[in-house]
């Protein structure tokens, strides 16, 4: 029996449907059902119940991603709460309990910034300028410095604090137009003090923290012991240093630290030691244990850390291709590097001179000169001017007959051209007389307070890893806040 033409419509309606399942596993079901060849009533209810089905799934499913999740009402409460007054940033401010606002001046801040950070009117500042001790504190503020303003209300100074020196603080009290002035005095105590410390892997680090500022280092390796220790190649981590200072303490805190007076340097176990002693109506200058000048007569190099490029003696010139005698040495270094003169001396020549180039010519008396040729330019320097040994005189350059920058250093004694590598130098004329007495008594005392400290810290310590001490002699320890 065929199917009739309703029948073919269905069939037709159903296989439509199954294209729309054609993608789905319940397709797969189905044709599994479906015969190959003419359809039974059996055939034709699985396939609509399959259909009803699938039809079903895709209408019901989606609908449970759209439920909305149930509100939840918070109840919140609102409150205007004051802001107490702000300096704008840019000013490091700190609160005290005592209603001080305290400012620690930055680089490049000026009063006007921190009264303008604060609203403060500018004609307040003014009034508070005429103060005598506010102007000669307050026009030049050095980063690090702290002042504390008090100001109970934006706009309003009351009070104005700031250290006129060491000893001395300064309270400016605001009452309308009338501003009142109270010095306080603040104690401060000054004691001599052994820093020591082994150098471990930076002298400079290991000083630092022993307590040194950057003056007192370079006191030890420009002043104390240029002379005989190579601070490149020398220094061991297990070398040592002692130094003696004066430190100045306020309230607990360490406010400054003296110049180097005594110190001691071992290195490779042997002891190189200076001490700072000022003769009568002489500035004061660092000596040996025994009273001879540790500033020698000359210094090797007039530039620091120059290669040496050119010895003294007969060579073929760079520029003029012939056999010529070098007079001098020549030391190779960045074009504008500082020369120094090698020893006290007067100017005898400034300018050009022949294939010298830009030159100096320096007297040192007793027939000894020294000359300094190719410079790119020359200090601010006169003919007949007395200068001190290290003072800048010119600059590398390649004037004159050179092939690149470098420096050319000539001795000369009595106008005959000496090796300045080997030559001979003149010792300083040692301490002698009232000065010698005067000498050996603080050097004995300098000498007792290191050896203490030195016996105390380095007794078990040989084999110990580098650590920075600090102990004060004659007085009370103190607990040195840099290390």
């Amino acid at each position: 029996m065929q199917p009739t033409g309703d029948g073919s419509r269905r069939k037709q309606r159903f296989r439509e449907r199954l294209d729309v399942l054609h993608d789905t596993s319940l397709h797969q079901r189905v044709k599994q059902h479906l015969p190959t060849g003419r359809w039974t009533r059996r055939h034709w209810i699985h396939a609509s119940l399959f259909t009803t089905i699938g039809i079903l799934v895709a209408t019901i499913v989606p609908g449970f991603s759209h439920i909305p999740a149930p509100s939840i009402v918070e109840s919140t409460t609102t409150l205007h709460l004051p802001l107490p007054h702000q300096a704008s940033t840019g000013t490091a401010t700190e609160m005290g309990d005592d209603g001080w606002e305290v400012v620690r001046i930055k680089s490049g801040q000026t009063l006007s910034s921190i009264f303008s950070d604060m609203d403060i009117p500018a004609s307040v500042m003014l009034e508070v300028m005429k103060q005598p001790s506010a102007k000669a504190s307050l026009r030049n503020l050095r980063p690090g410095v702290e002042i504390a303003l008090k100001v109970p209300e934006p706009g309003k100074l009351q009070g104005l604090r700031f250290d006129a020196d060491a000893s001395h603080r300064v309270e400016l009290t605001l009452d309308g137009d009338a501003i009142k002035e109270n010095v306080v005095e603040r104690e401060s105590t000054t004691r001599t003090v052994v820093l020591s410390g082994k150098v471990g892997r930076s002298l400079n680090r290991s000083a630092r923290k022993a307590g040194l500022t950057s003056a007192n280092i370079r006191s030890l390796t420009d002043d104390i012991f240029k002379y005989d220790i190579d601070f490149n190649s020398d220094l061991d981590a297990d070398d040592r240093f002692s130094v003696v200072v004066e430190q100045t303490w306020r309230e607990g805190e360490l406010v400054s630290t003296g110049p180097v007076e005594a110190a001691t340097f071992t290195v490779d176990g042997k002891l190189h030691s200076g001490f700072r002693f000022a003769r009568p109506g002489h500035k004061p200058e660092y000596y040996t244990a025994a009273g001879r000048p540790l500033k020698k007569s000359f210094i090797r190099m007039p530039i620091p850390y120059a290669r040496l490029s050119s010895r003294f003696g007969a060579r073929k010139h760079p520029v003029l291709g012939r056999m010529r005698m070098h007079k001098g040495v020549d030391y190779a270094a960045s074009t504008g590097t500082p020369i120094m003169a090698a020893g006290d001396a007067k100017v005898q020549f400034i300018g050009w001179q022949r294939g010298y180039g830009r030159t100096v010519v320096l007297d040192h008396g007793q027939g000894t000169t020294t000359l300094y040729g190719h410079m790119s330019r020359t200090a601010n320097l006169k003919k007949g001017q007395r200068i001190a040994q290290g003072t800048v005189i010119g600059y590398v350059g390649s004037t004159g007959l050179a092939t690149g920058p470098h420096l050319h250093y000539e001795f000369r004694v009595n106008g005959v051209h000496r090796n300045p590598l080997n030559v001979t130098m003149p010792p300083p004329q040692p301490l002698a007389g009232s000065d010698m007495v005067a000498f050996k008594d603080y050097t004995s005392s300098a000498l007792a307070r290191i050896r203490t400290v030195e016996d105390i810290i380095y007794a078990d310590l040989d084999d110990a890893p580098a650590q920075p001490q600090v102990a004060s002699t004659g007085q009370p320890a103190s607990k040195n806040k840099k290390g």
